[in-house]
Protein backbone atom coordinates (compact mmCIF):
# COMPACT_ATOMS: atom_id res chain seq x y z
CA UNK A 1 0.00 0.00 0.00
CA UNK A 2 2.56 2.59 0.78
CA UNK A 3 4.27 1.33 -2.39
CA UNK A 4 1.01 2.73 -3.88
CA UNK A 5 0.93 6.12 -2.04
CA UNK A 6 4.81 7.06 -3.02
CA UNK A 7 3.76 6.31 -6.90
CA UNK A 8 0.78 8.16 -6.63
CA UNK A 9 2.98 11.43 -4.62
CA UNK A 10 5.18 11.43 -7.92
CA UNK A 11 2.58 11.36 -10.31
CA UNK A 12 0.73 14.55 -8.50
CA UNK A 13 4.67 16.16 -8.28
CA UNK A 14 4.65 16.34 -11.97
CA UNK A 15 0.96 17.76 -12.27
CA UNK A 16 1.85 20.50 -10.00
CA UNK A 17 2.39 24.03 -11.61
CA UNK A 18 5.73 25.84 -11.23
CA UNK A 19 5.54 28.08 -8.18
CA UNK A 20 7.72 30.02 -5.95
CA UNK A 21 4.61 30.02 -3.40
CA UNK A 22 4.30 28.30 -0.59
CA UNK A 23 0.65 28.00 -0.62
CA UNK A 24 -0.38 24.32 0.25
CA UNK A 25 -1.54 22.18 -2.64
CA UNK A 26 -4.93 21.41 -3.29
CA UNK A 27 -3.25 18.23 -4.77
CA UNK A 28 -2.60 15.34 -2.22
CA UNK A 29 -1.94 11.74 -2.29
CA UNK A 30 -4.29 9.72 -0.50
CA UNK A 31 -5.32 5.67 0.38
CA UNK A 32 -7.29 3.62 -2.28
CA UNK A 33 -10.09 1.88 -0.12
CA UNK A 34 -9.57 -0.80 -2.86
CA UNK A 35 -5.84 -0.90 -2.47
CA UNK A 36 -3.99 -0.98 -5.74
CA UNK A 37 -6.32 -2.87 -7.54
CA UNK A 38 -4.89 -2.34 -10.88
CA UNK A 39 -1.91 -4.27 -9.70
CA UNK A 40 -3.61 -7.08 -7.79
CA UNK A 41 -6.48 -7.42 -10.55
CA UNK A 42 -2.81 -8.54 -13.36
CA UNK A 43 -1.03 -10.61 -10.30
CA UNK A 44 -3.97 -12.20 -9.14
CA UNK A 45 -5.79 -13.06 -13.05
CA UNK A 46 -2.12 -14.18 -13.34
CA UNK A 47 -2.19 -15.94 -10.29
CA UNK A 48 -5.28 -18.26 -11.02
CA UNK A 49 -4.51 -19.78 -14.49
CA UNK A 50 -5.37 -22.96 -13.92
CA UNK A 51 -2.30 -25.17 -14.79
CA UNK A 52 -1.32 -28.28 -16.10
CA UNK A 53 1.11 -29.70 -13.35
CA UNK A 54 1.91 -33.66 -14.94
CA UNK A 55 -0.03 -35.67 -17.71
CA UNK A 56 0.70 -39.43 -18.68
CA UNK A 57 -1.19 -42.16 -20.50
CA UNK A 58 -0.92 -46.05 -20.62
CA UNK A 59 -0.06 -47.42 -23.72
CA UNK A 60 -3.21 -48.43 -26.01
CA UNK A 61 -3.65 -51.61 -27.10
CA UNK A 62 -6.20 -53.78 -29.47
CA UNK A 63 -9.29 -54.62 -27.76
CA UNK A 64 -10.01 -58.43 -26.74
CA UNK A 65 -6.23 -58.78 -29.38
CA UNK A 66 -3.93 -56.61 -27.75
CA UNK A 67 -1.85 -56.71 -24.63
CA UNK A 68 -4.60 -55.48 -21.80
CA UNK A 69 -7.35 -57.90 -23.38
CA UNK A 70 -6.92 -59.91 -19.89
CA UNK A 71 -6.39 -56.87 -17.57
CA UNK A 72 -9.26 -55.38 -15.08
CA UNK A 73 -9.92 -51.95 -15.65
CA UNK A 74 -9.03 -50.42 -12.27
CA UNK A 75 -5.49 -51.84 -12.84
CA UNK A 76 -5.65 -49.60 -15.73
CA UNK A 77 -6.71 -46.41 -14.08
CA UNK A 78 -4.30 -47.39 -11.10
CA UNK A 79 -0.67 -46.83 -12.56
CA UNK A 80 -1.49 -43.11 -14.03
CA UNK A 81 -3.06 -41.58 -11.05
CA UNK A 82 0.32 -43.05 -8.90
CA UNK A 83 2.50 -41.91 -11.32
CA UNK A 84 0.96 -38.26 -11.13
CA UNK A 85 1.92 -38.40 -7.49
CA UNK A 86 5.17 -40.29 -7.45
CA UNK A 87 6.50 -37.94 -10.31
CA UNK A 88 5.76 -34.83 -8.88
CA UNK A 89 6.21 -35.52 -5.14
CA UNK A 90 2.35 -34.20 -4.16
CA UNK A 91 1.06 -35.19 -1.20
CA UNK A 92 -1.83 -37.13 -2.22
CA UNK A 93 -4.45 -36.00 0.39
CA UNK A 94 -3.81 -32.51 -1.21
CA UNK A 95 -5.72 -33.48 -4.12
CA UNK A 96 -9.69 -32.25 -4.18
CA UNK A 97 -10.90 -34.51 -6.41
CA UNK A 98 -10.31 -37.33 -9.02
CA UNK A 99 -12.74 -37.23 -11.98
CA UNK A 100 -12.62 -39.82 -14.62
CA UNK A 101 -14.37 -40.02 -18.06
CA UNK A 102 -15.67 -43.38 -18.91
CA UNK A 103 -18.30 -44.45 -21.29
CA UNK A 104 -19.30 -47.88 -22.22
CA UNK A 105 -19.01 -49.91 -18.43
CA UNK A 106 -22.35 -49.70 -15.94
CA UNK A 107 -22.50 -46.25 -14.09
CA UNK A 108 -22.30 -47.50 -10.30
CA UNK A 109 -19.85 -50.45 -11.30
CA UNK A 110 -17.35 -48.01 -13.25
CA UNK A 111 -17.29 -45.14 -10.11
CA UNK A 112 -16.78 -48.28 -7.59
CA UNK A 113 -13.66 -49.49 -10.10
CA UNK A 114 -12.24 -46.15 -10.25
CA UNK A 115 -12.45 -45.77 -6.42
CA UNK A 116 -10.57 -48.69 -5.86
CA UNK A 117 -7.93 -47.73 -8.21
CA UNK A 118 -7.45 -44.92 -6.22
CA UNK A 119 -6.79 -46.86 -3.46
CA UNK A 120 -4.20 -48.93 -5.40
CA UNK A 121 -2.47 -45.63 -6.25
CA UNK A 122 -1.92 -44.62 -2.57
CA UNK A 123 -4.74 -41.65 -2.17
CA UNK A 124 -6.26 -41.74 1.27
CA UNK A 125 -10.46 -42.12 1.53
CA UNK A 126 -10.44 -38.30 2.03
CA UNK A 127 -9.85 -38.11 -1.52
CA UNK A 128 -13.26 -38.17 -3.28
CA UNK A 129 -13.97 -39.70 -6.74
CA UNK A 130 -16.55 -39.44 -9.29
CA UNK A 131 -16.98 -40.15 -13.31
CA UNK A 132 -18.44 -38.03 -16.03
CA UNK A 133 -19.64 -39.54 -19.48
CA UNK A 134 -19.85 -37.11 -22.52
CA UNK A 135 -19.33 -40.17 -25.06
CA UNK A 136 -15.20 -39.81 -26.62
CA UNK A 137 -15.32 -36.49 -24.98
CA UNK A 138 -15.33 -37.61 -21.73
CA UNK A 139 -11.41 -37.53 -21.16
CA UNK A 140 -11.52 -34.18 -21.97
CA UNK A 141 -14.75 -33.35 -19.85
CA UNK A 142 -13.23 -34.53 -16.91
CA UNK A 143 -10.13 -32.31 -17.46
CA UNK A 144 -12.35 -29.34 -18.09
CA UNK A 145 -14.75 -29.92 -15.28
CA UNK A 146 -11.74 -29.83 -12.86
CA UNK A 147 -10.02 -26.96 -14.16
CA UNK A 148 -13.60 -24.88 -13.80
CA UNK A 149 -13.82 -26.54 -10.22
CA UNK A 150 -10.48 -25.08 -9.67
CA UNK A 151 -11.26 -21.66 -11.15
CA UNK A 152 -14.94 -21.55 -8.71
CA UNK A 153 -12.49 -22.36 -5.99
CA UNK A 154 -14.22 -25.46 -4.71
CA UNK A 155 -10.02 -26.73 -4.51
CA UNK A 156 -7.25 -25.58 -5.40
CA UNK A 157 -5.31 -29.11 -6.93
CA UNK A 158 -7.68 -31.59 -8.47
CA UNK A 159 -7.00 -34.70 -11.29
CA UNK A 160 -9.21 -35.16 -14.62
CA UNK A 161 -8.60 -39.08 -16.14
CA UNK A 162 -10.25 -41.22 -18.44
CA UNK A 163 -10.72 -44.88 -18.83
CA UNK A 164 -11.84 -47.26 -21.09
CA UNK A 165 -11.64 -51.42 -21.35
CA UNK A 166 -13.60 -52.12 -24.81
CA UNK A 167 -12.59 -55.55 -24.05
CA UNK A 168 -14.40 -55.82 -20.76
CA UNK A 169 -17.43 -53.37 -22.15
CA UNK A 170 -17.99 -53.92 -26.15
CA UNK A 171 -20.26 -50.98 -27.58
CA UNK A 172 -23.97 -52.77 -27.06
CA UNK A 173 -27.18 -51.30 -26.53
CA UNK A 174 -28.15 -52.89 -23.21
CA UNK A 175 -32.56 -53.28 -22.86
CA UNK A 176 -35.42 -51.73 -25.13
CA UNK A 177 -35.71 -48.66 -27.12
CA UNK A 178 -38.49 -46.53 -26.17
CA UNK A 179 -40.93 -46.76 -29.42
CA UNK A 180 -41.47 -42.44 -28.99
CA UNK A 181 -38.02 -42.44 -30.55
CA UNK A 182 -39.58 -43.38 -34.55
CA UNK A 183 -41.50 -39.78 -33.80
CA UNK A 184 -38.48 -37.54 -33.55
CA UNK A 185 -36.39 -37.88 -36.43
CA UNK A 186 -33.04 -36.50 -34.67
CA UNK A 187 -33.93 -39.14 -31.35
CA UNK A 188 -34.03 -41.98 -33.96
CA UNK A 189 -30.37 -40.40 -35.61
CA UNK A 190 -29.46 -40.91 -32.13
CA UNK A 191 -29.13 -44.61 -32.65
CA UNK A 192 -27.32 -44.73 -35.70
CA UNK A 193 -23.90 -46.81 -35.81
CA UNK A 194 -21.15 -44.25 -35.51
CA UNK A 195 -19.94 -45.92 -38.63
CA UNK A 196 -23.24 -44.99 -40.45
CA UNK A 197 -22.49 -41.34 -39.65
CA UNK A 198 -19.46 -41.86 -41.36
CA UNK A 199 -20.50 -42.76 -44.52
CA UNK A 200 -23.29 -39.96 -44.16
CA UNK A 201 -20.57 -37.44 -43.69
CA UNK A 202 -18.31 -38.97 -46.60
CA UNK A 203 -21.83 -38.55 -49.21
CA UNK A 204 -22.89 -35.61 -48.05
CA UNK A 205 -19.51 -33.63 -48.24
CA UNK A 206 -17.94 -35.83 -50.96
CA UNK A 207 -14.95 -37.36 -49.08
CA UNK A 208 -13.71 -39.39 -50.88
CA UNK A 209 -12.32 -43.45 -50.55
CA UNK A 210 -8.91 -42.70 -51.60
CA UNK A 211 -8.84 -39.06 -49.22
CA UNK A 212 -9.65 -41.50 -46.10
CA UNK A 213 -7.19 -44.01 -46.92
CA UNK A 214 -4.02 -41.58 -47.57
CA UNK A 215 -5.56 -39.46 -44.10
CA UNK A 216 -4.93 -43.31 -42.39
CA UNK A 217 -1.33 -44.29 -44.07
CA UNK A 218 -0.79 -41.17 -42.93
CA UNK A 219 -1.41 -41.45 -38.94
CA UNK A 220 0.33 -44.84 -38.96
CA UNK A 221 3.29 -43.03 -40.71
CA UNK A 222 3.09 -40.33 -38.13
CA UNK A 223 2.74 -42.80 -35.34
CA UNK A 224 5.36 -45.17 -36.06
CA UNK A 225 7.72 -42.31 -36.76
CA UNK A 226 6.82 -41.20 -33.19
CA UNK A 227 7.34 -44.57 -31.26
CA UNK A 228 10.54 -45.31 -33.38
CA UNK A 229 11.62 -41.34 -32.06
CA UNK A 230 10.60 -42.34 -28.49
CA UNK A 231 8.38 -39.35 -28.27
CA UNK A 232 6.11 -41.41 -26.22
CA UNK A 233 7.89 -42.42 -23.48
CA UNK A 234 7.46 -39.25 -21.83
CA UNK A 235 3.60 -39.84 -21.89
CA UNK A 236 3.77 -43.51 -21.33
CA UNK A 237 3.42 -45.40 -17.73
CA UNK A 238 4.81 -49.28 -18.24
CA UNK A 239 1.93 -50.99 -17.01
CA UNK A 240 2.74 -54.70 -15.55
CA UNK A 241 0.30 -57.24 -15.90
CA UNK A 242 -0.38 -60.50 -17.15
CA UNK A 243 -1.23 -62.04 -20.75
CA UNK A 244 -3.68 -65.44 -20.39
CA UNK A 245 -3.39 -67.92 -23.20
CA UNK A 246 -7.04 -68.96 -24.29
CA UNK A 247 -6.17 -72.33 -25.34
CA UNK A 248 -4.77 -73.47 -22.13
CA UNK A 249 -4.89 -70.71 -19.68
CA UNK A 250 -1.45 -70.10 -18.98
CA UNK A 251 -0.98 -66.77 -17.64
CA UNK A 252 2.63 -64.87 -18.75
CA UNK A 253 3.72 -61.76 -16.85
CA UNK A 254 4.26 -58.84 -19.00
CA UNK A 255 4.77 -55.08 -18.91
CA UNK A 256 3.51 -53.19 -21.58
CA UNK A 257 4.94 -49.70 -22.47
CA UNK A 258 4.38 -49.50 -25.97
CA UNK A 259 0.86 -48.71 -28.61
CA UNK A 260 0.09 -52.00 -30.29
CA UNK A 261 -1.96 -50.82 -32.96
CA UNK A 262 0.15 -49.13 -35.17
CA UNK A 263 1.00 -50.94 -38.41
CA UNK A 264 4.62 -49.13 -39.91
CA UNK A 265 3.81 -50.80 -43.44
CA UNK A 266 0.11 -49.64 -43.95
CA UNK A 267 -0.13 -48.38 -47.64
CA UNK A 268 -2.70 -47.13 -49.61
CA UNK A 269 -2.75 -50.69 -51.95
CA UNK A 270 -3.09 -52.62 -48.62
CA UNK A 271 -6.06 -50.33 -47.51
CA UNK A 272 -7.69 -50.50 -50.99
CA UNK A 273 -8.58 -53.78 -50.39
CA UNK A 274 -10.68 -53.74 -47.86
CA UNK A 275 -14.68 -53.58 -48.19
CA UNK A 276 -16.50 -51.21 -46.69
CA UNK A 277 -18.30 -52.22 -43.51
CA UNK A 278 -21.44 -50.22 -42.79
CA UNK A 279 -22.82 -49.40 -46.26
CA UNK A 280 -22.84 -51.87 -49.35
CA UNK A 281 -21.07 -49.40 -51.18
CA UNK A 282 -19.68 -46.86 -48.67
CA UNK A 283 -16.36 -45.80 -48.34
CA UNK A 284 -15.57 -46.31 -44.46
CA UNK A 285 -13.26 -49.71 -43.62
CA UNK A 286 -11.54 -51.37 -40.89
CA UNK A 287 -8.99 -49.33 -42.05
CA UNK A 288 -9.95 -45.91 -41.89
CA UNK A 289 -11.72 -45.81 -39.10
CA UNK A 290 -10.08 -45.90 -35.40
CA UNK A 291 -9.06 -49.06 -33.57
CA UNK A 292 -11.33 -50.15 -30.94
CA UNK A 293 -8.98 -49.72 -27.92
CA UNK A 294 -8.16 -50.00 -24.24
CA UNK A 295 -6.16 -48.09 -21.82
CA UNK A 296 -6.36 -44.66 -19.27
CA UNK A 297 -5.13 -41.43 -18.85
CA UNK A 298 -4.41 -38.85 -15.95
CA UNK A 299 -3.97 -35.20 -15.92
CA UNK A 300 -2.70 -32.98 -12.83
CA UNK A 301 -4.57 -29.60 -12.64
CA UNK A 302 -3.93 -27.03 -10.16
CA UNK A 303 -4.20 -23.04 -9.63
CA UNK A 304 -0.95 -21.29 -10.49
CA UNK A 305 -0.40 -19.79 -7.39
CA UNK A 306 -0.54 -23.22 -5.21
CA UNK A 307 1.77 -24.73 -8.06
CA UNK A 308 4.18 -22.29 -7.99
CA UNK A 309 3.82 -22.25 -4.03
CA UNK A 310 4.83 -25.99 -3.47
CA UNK A 311 7.50 -26.35 -6.60
CA UNK A 312 5.67 -28.26 -8.73
CA UNK A 313 6.32 -28.39 -12.76
CA UNK A 314 4.01 -26.40 -14.81
CA UNK A 315 3.51 -28.54 -18.34
CA UNK A 316 1.00 -26.16 -19.45
CA UNK A 317 -1.93 -23.61 -19.12
CA UNK A 318 -5.78 -24.79 -19.40
CA UNK A 319 -7.43 -21.58 -21.29
CA UNK A 320 -11.13 -22.35 -22.70
CA UNK A 321 -13.30 -25.35 -23.27
CA UNK A 322 -16.19 -25.48 -25.60
CA UNK A 323 -19.13 -28.23 -26.10
CA UNK A 324 -21.47 -27.79 -28.78
CA UNK A 325 -24.00 -29.77 -30.28
CA UNK A 326 -24.57 -30.61 -34.46
CA UNK A 327 -27.14 -32.97 -36.08
CA UNK A 328 -27.10 -36.42 -34.58
CA UNK A 329 -26.78 -38.00 -38.38
CA UNK A 330 -23.40 -36.65 -39.09
CA UNK A 331 -22.10 -36.52 -35.52
CA UNK A 332 -18.51 -36.34 -36.87
CA UNK A 333 -18.29 -33.04 -38.11
CA UNK A 334 -18.57 -31.79 -34.62
CA UNK A 335 -14.69 -30.32 -34.07
CA UNK A 336 -15.73 -28.05 -37.45
CA UNK A 337 -18.13 -26.33 -34.75
CA UNK A 338 -16.42 -27.17 -31.71
CA UNK A 339 -12.95 -25.44 -32.44
CA UNK A 340 -13.84 -22.42 -33.53
CA UNK A 341 -16.05 -21.79 -30.32
CA UNK A 342 -13.21 -22.67 -28.01
CA UNK A 343 -10.70 -20.89 -29.85
CA UNK A 344 -12.96 -17.72 -30.07
CA UNK A 345 -13.42 -18.21 -25.92
CA UNK A 346 -9.48 -18.02 -25.80
CA UNK A 347 -9.50 -14.59 -27.90
CA UNK A 348 -7.45 -16.27 -30.50
CA UNK A 349 -7.94 -17.41 -34.10
CA UNK A 350 -7.52 -20.42 -36.06
CA UNK A 351 -3.80 -19.22 -37.33
CA UNK A 352 -2.20 -18.28 -33.41
CA UNK A 353 -2.86 -22.51 -32.87
CA UNK A 354 0.35 -24.00 -33.43
CA UNK A 355 -0.67 -27.55 -32.96
CA UNK A 356 -3.89 -29.75 -33.02
CA UNK A 357 -4.99 -32.95 -31.62
CA UNK A 358 -8.60 -33.70 -33.43
CA UNK A 359 -9.29 -37.40 -32.75
CA UNK A 360 -9.33 -39.25 -35.50
CA UNK A 361 -12.63 -41.14 -35.08
CA UNK A 362 -13.02 -41.92 -39.13
CA UNK A 363 -11.15 -40.78 -41.76
CA UNK A 364 -14.22 -38.90 -43.43
CA UNK A 365 -15.26 -36.69 -40.50
CA UNK A 366 -11.39 -36.02 -39.82
CA UNK A 367 -10.39 -35.42 -43.40
CA UNK A 368 -14.10 -33.30 -43.25
CA UNK A 369 -13.32 -31.18 -40.30
CA UNK A 370 -9.75 -30.66 -41.38
CA UNK A 371 -10.94 -29.17 -44.74
CA UNK A 372 -13.68 -27.47 -43.40
CA UNK A 373 -11.38 -25.43 -41.10
CA UNK A 374 -8.40 -24.81 -43.54
CA UNK A 375 -6.20 -26.31 -41.02
CA UNK A 376 -2.37 -26.76 -42.55
CA UNK A 377 -2.15 -30.40 -42.72
CA UNK A 378 1.20 -30.27 -40.71
CA UNK A 379 0.19 -28.76 -37.78
CA UNK A 380 -2.68 -31.70 -36.71
CA UNK A 381 -1.67 -35.07 -35.29
CA UNK A 382 2.09 -34.78 -36.24
CA UNK A 383 2.65 -38.15 -33.96
CA UNK A 384 -0.12 -40.03 -35.49
CA UNK A 385 -4.18 -40.54 -34.21
CA UNK A 386 -6.74 -42.70 -33.24
CA UNK A 387 -6.73 -44.24 -36.28
CA UNK A 388 -3.28 -45.67 -35.48
CA UNK A 389 -2.85 -45.20 -31.36
CA UNK A 390 -6.54 -46.40 -31.06
CA UNK A 391 -9.53 -44.64 -29.37
CA UNK A 392 -10.55 -46.08 -26.04
CA UNK A 393 -13.75 -43.79 -25.70
CA UNK A 394 -13.55 -42.76 -22.06
CA UNK A 395 -9.83 -41.77 -21.92
CA UNK A 396 -8.66 -40.46 -25.46
CA UNK A 397 -9.31 -36.84 -23.85
CA UNK A 398 -6.59 -37.45 -21.04
CA UNK A 399 -4.80 -39.01 -24.05
CA UNK A 400 -4.57 -35.95 -26.05
CA UNK A 401 -3.94 -34.07 -23.33
CA UNK A 402 -0.40 -35.92 -22.48
CA UNK A 403 0.10 -35.99 -26.14
CA UNK A 404 -0.08 -32.65 -26.99
CA UNK A 405 1.48 -30.90 -24.20
CA UNK A 406 4.41 -33.64 -24.19
CA UNK A 407 4.96 -32.36 -28.21
CA UNK A 408 4.74 -28.73 -26.88
CA UNK A 409 7.20 -29.03 -24.41
CA UNK A 410 9.53 -30.39 -26.90
CA UNK A 411 8.89 -27.65 -29.29
CA UNK A 412 9.54 -25.19 -26.85
CA UNK A 413 8.93 -21.35 -27.96
CA UNK A 414 8.11 -22.01 -31.40
CA UNK A 415 4.72 -23.74 -29.91
CA UNK A 416 2.14 -21.29 -27.61
CA UNK A 417 -1.52 -22.48 -28.29
CA UNK A 418 -2.44 -26.22 -28.84
CA UNK A 419 -6.29 -27.42 -29.55
CA UNK A 420 -7.42 -31.11 -29.03
CA UNK A 421 -11.01 -31.76 -29.91
CA UNK A 422 -13.41 -34.65 -30.77
CA UNK A 423 -16.60 -35.50 -32.14
CA UNK A 424 -19.68 -36.99 -29.75
CA UNK A 425 -21.63 -40.05 -30.54
CA UNK A 426 -25.24 -38.41 -30.59
CA UNK A 427 -24.41 -35.65 -32.82
CA UNK A 428 -21.87 -33.23 -30.70
CA UNK A 429 -18.31 -31.65 -30.83
CA UNK A 430 -15.63 -30.95 -27.80
CA UNK A 431 -12.89 -28.87 -28.03
CA UNK A 432 -10.57 -26.96 -25.79
CA UNK A 433 -7.62 -24.76 -26.13
CA UNK A 434 -3.89 -25.06 -23.93
CA UNK A 435 -1.15 -22.53 -23.65
CA UNK A 436 2.69 -24.10 -23.49
CA UNK A 437 4.61 -23.39 -19.88
CA UNK A 438 6.47 -20.28 -19.83
CA UNK A 439 4.86 -18.77 -22.92
CA UNK A 440 2.23 -16.67 -20.26
CA UNK A 441 3.19 -13.93 -18.91
CA UNK A 442 1.61 -11.41 -16.23
CA UNK A 443 0.63 -8.89 -18.56
CA UNK A 444 -0.81 -10.53 -21.81
CA UNK A 445 -1.76 -14.08 -22.82
CA UNK A 446 -2.51 -13.67 -26.32
CA UNK A 447 0.71 -13.53 -29.37
CA UNK A 448 1.62 -10.34 -29.81
CA UNK A 449 0.54 -8.85 -33.82
CA UNK A 450 4.00 -7.40 -34.45
CA UNK A 451 4.33 -3.92 -36.76
CA UNK A 452 0.82 -4.13 -36.73
CA UNK A 453 -0.88 -0.79 -34.54
CA UNK A 454 -3.79 -1.06 -34.85
CA UNK A 455 -6.04 -1.17 -32.01
CA UNK A 456 -8.35 -4.22 -33.28
CA UNK A 457 -8.54 -6.39 -36.34
CA UNK A 458 -12.01 -4.42 -37.02
CA UNK A 459 -10.29 -1.43 -37.99
CA UNK A 460 -8.39 -3.03 -40.98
Amino acid sequence: MERAINRQRVLLDHLRPPSSSSAPSPLSASVCLAGDSAAYQRSNVFGDDVVIVAAYRTALCKSKRGGFKDTHADDLLAPVLKALIDKTSLNPSEVGDIVVGTVLAPGSQRASECRMAAFYAGFPETVPIRTVNRQCSSGLQAVADVAAAIRAGFYDIGIGAGLESMTINPMAWEGSVNPKVKIFEQAQNCLLPMGVTSENVASRFGVSRKEQDQAAVESHRRAAAATAAGKFKEEIIPVATKIVDPKTGEEKPVTISVDDGIRPNTTLADLGKLRPVFKKDGSTTAGNSSQVSDGAGAVLLAKRSVAEKKGLPILGVFRTFAAVGVDPAIMGVGPAAAIPAAVKAAGLELDDIDLFEINEAFASQFVYCRNKLGLDPEKINVNGGAMAIGHPLGATGARCVATLLHEMKRRGKDCRFGVISMCIGTGMGAAAVFERAGHADELSNARVVGTNSLLSKDAR
